[in-house]
């Protein structure tokens, strides 16, 4: 599967809300909207919120996704990712992402190396 990364290093191609976005599948949406109530201490999330095409995807974004700082902050500098950014170690709001997930930061390397 070919990775689609966020701006912040997340994979949006393995997020199961895309997934579900994309192949129309409401088991996923459910199953998805438990496992996040849980996860994010979340317990508004319903089934049919778990919609998302993608952070730099056009298309719906989940709640989160619309409003998050990295994205916004990627958009505003006119970056596709935070690669392209001189502050991508040093960065406090990328710092609360790597840490539960170090692959994104890996992701985000990865690219700036290219």
């Amino acid at each position: 599967m070919q990775k689609i990364i966020a701006s912040c290093g997340l994979d949006c191609a393995a997020c199961d809300a895309r997934i579900a976005t994309m192949t129309n599948n409401d088991e996923l949406r459910a199953k998805t909207a438990a496992k996040w109530k849980v996860q994010f201490n979340a317990p508004d999330i319903a089934p049919e919120m778990i919609n998302c095409t993608g952070c730099r995807e056009a298309g719906a974004k989940i709640g989160h996704c619309a409003e998050c700082e990295i994205r916004n902050c990627a958009i505003e500098k006119k970056f596709q990712t935070c690669a392209e950014c001189g502050d991508l170690e040093s960065c406090a709001k990328l710092k609360a992402v790597h840490q539960f997930a170090p692959s994104a930061l890996d992701n985000l390397k990865e690219l700036a190396s290219f």
